[in-house]
């Protein structure tokens, strides 16, 4: 390592290079082409900056391309770069889409040595002869197993063939695929493999929890979640319909949440991660394109709104919590098959997936007991039921007190009453009101005929 670099490095407060970043430093400081696998938040991106920035040459043009997945992921490199760069004179330029071509164009007049781009947009300038990579002496592909796929492809190997023949590779992922194990027939060059995912120990405890909540339902659990002391949490949604139903409803209810989509411009983008990182909001909803790299410090909790459909979708998502030795929390919200789902695509994984339970405001592992409620009786209740049990008590002491231990000898005594049983099936007689006065009627009657004899 450069001294310059030494000194920084202490400064940071490092003590020690990660595994990644003692693993890939030779091989790419030796023009070796190298693919090197490790966890997320294992420093990657420092891994492949030290080594690459080494070799390069202050005022000698453009000689180092970084390709990145998502414009939040090159805008966060480019800073990092930076901070390092400067340390050799060196320029960093960040070219993504979203953000003003003609101030990129102008910008890369000043011919800087390092450009951190998305691959659509280096691609184009590099075809309108804007970006010439003729000096190019080394291509970075970070996260590539997501772009060494589909039509990122074609756009990524457009990019190496426009570049010098020799040109150096350096490929860096946090998950394996099976095109990574294809790099030789993709790119007409021998790539060695550097796998250090068993070795390093950068991974803070992540608990990962399952959390049985409905669809309908889990609105209302990311308010109750907002109730716990200093919780924060990146959420992940799989439709974006889905994350501006949910983000417009946490607006107008005034929640601590923003969202961070792909169809937002770059400056609000760039405006809601830089909101979430500094605490001025709580929950920043996103999709999988948050997912890639992105370096949140001290993220207590990453959420699945809607679970991953892959391993290496979840792989990425929990990276985002438990970095750096920092501990993390992974809340998955689902009904009861969703959960059985997500068991079975992780069955072959390490991840310990333990049902968790909401309870007076925290998280536990353990399920809460249902009380059962005993009405509360007033005073006059508490009076009146005292009152009956008292007479009770008295009418039994009487009975006891006055019952007669001889037979009685006088006539008078009365007959016991006979028991008068109700019948609720006999109906009462309706009186009619007409024979109310009918027998004083036939008095009259009678009267009446004999006066008239």
């Amino acid at each position: 390592m450069l001294k310059q670099f030494e000194a920084h490095f202490k400064d940071l407060g490092y003590t020690e290079q990660t595994a990644i970043q003692a693993a890939v430093y030779e091989p790419l400081v030796g023009d070796h082409n190298v693919l090197g696998l490790a966890p997320t938040g294992s420093g990657k991106t420092v891994a492949f900056t030290l080594p690459a920035l080494a070799n390069l040459l202050p005022g000698d043009g453009t000689q180092l391309i970084v390709l990145e997945p998502s414009q939040e992921l090159a805008i966060q490199t480019s800073r990092v770069m930076r901070d390092w760069a400067k340390l050799l004179n060196l320029q960093v330029l960040a070219l993504t889409g979203g953000a003003n071509v003609k101030r990129q164009t102008e910008r890369l007049k000043k011919r800087p040595e390092v450009i951190v781009g998305t691959p659509g947009r280096v691609l184009n300038l590099v075809s309108d002869r804007k970006l010439k990579l003729h000096l190019v002496s080394l291509l970075i592909i970070d996260e590539a197993d997501d772009l060494l796929t589909g039509d990122t492809l074609d756009t990524v190997r457009s990019i190496a063939q426009a570049a010098p023949a020799e040109v150096q590779l350096g490929f860096f992922s946090a998950t394996d695929t099976p095109i990574l194990h294809e790099l030789d027939q993709w790119f007409g060059q021998t790539v060695e493999r550097i796998d250090v995912r068993q070795q390093d120990q950068t991974q803070g405890v992540v608990r990962h929890g399952l959390l049985e909540v409905g669809m309908g339902k889990r609105d209302q659990m990311l308010k109750r979640l907002l109730a716990m002391p200093n919780f924060r949490a990146l959420v992940f949604f799989k439709q974006a319909n889905t994350l501006r139903q949910t983000a417009t409803r946490f607006y107008h209810e005034h929640m601590s949440a923003a969202s961070l989509t792909s169809d937002l411009r770059q400056v609000q983008r760039e405006k809601a991660l830089q909101d979430f990182r500094l605490g001025r909001i709580r929950l920043l909803l996103t999709t999988d394109v948050a997912a890639r790299g992105l370096d949140i410090p001290k993220l207590p909790a990453v959420i699945n709104y809607d679970l991953p459909g892959s391993v290496n979708e979840y792989v990425h998502r929990v990276g985002r919590t438990g970095r750096m030795g920092e501990p993390g929390q992974v809340i998955s919200l689902g009904d009861d098959h969703d959960l059985r789902d997500l068991k079975k695509l992780l069955k072959d994984t390490d991840y310990d997936l333990v049902p968790i339970y909401f309870s007076g405001r925290t998280l536990t592992t353990e399920r809460p007991t249902a009380s059962v409620k005993v009405p509360v009786k007033t005073q006059a209740q508490g009076q009146a039921e005292a009152s009956v049990t008292t007479a009770k008590t008295d009418d039994a002491s009487a009975a006891v007190t006055t019952q007669p231990t001889e037979r009685p000898t006088t006539k008078t005594a009365s007959k016991p009453a006979k028991a008068v049983v109700s019948n609720p099936s006999k109906k009462k007689k309706h009186k009619n009101r007409h024979t109310k006065n009918k027998g004083m009627r036939k008095k009259w009657r009678d009267h009446d005929e004999q006066n008239q004899k």
